[in-house]
This record gives C-alpha cells, structure tokens and sequence, in this order.
C-alpha cells in the first residue's frame, strides 16, 4: 500500500483517480480549493462525525414510574 501512495511510484492512474475525486469533493462543497489533503479529509470527517453523531451516542433511558397505592403503575 505505501507503495501505491509514494508519490515517485504512485501509477498513473490512481493519481488522475485521486485528482477528479478531489475535484468531485471540492464541486460538492463548494470550496474552490483547499489548503491540504489534510484540510480536504477534516471537513469530510467533520461532515461523516455530524452525521453519525446521532447513532454513537448512548439512548437515555426512561426510569420506572412509581408503583400507585393500587399496585398501577403511574408517570
């Protein structure tokens, strides 16, 4: 793999893959460029943690209702 990203050795056309992606990215974003790879990657990590944020997070849980004098449950 680190063979595959050396940028000496890096194939041709992994490298055009990677550009139109980033192309892609950009366009869908609207940012005309970017600072970095790593500028790229962090609104794209940033965009993927809103977006699951929901799913980690643990559920909050109801507590029990209080048992009524009659043995009925009541909230």
């Amino acid at each position: 793999m680190a063979d595959l990203y050396d940028p000496l050795t890096t194939p041709q056309i992994l490298a055009k893959a990677h550009h139109a992606l980033d192309r892609a990215v950009d366009l869908a974003y609207g940012r005309r460029s970017f600072v970095g790879d790593a500028d790229r990657v962090s609104l794209l990590f940033g965009i993927y943690q809103q977006a699951t944020s929901a799913l980690f997070s643990p559920e909050k849980t109801k507590k029990p209702g209080k048992l009524h004098k009659d043995n009925e449950k009541f909230n």
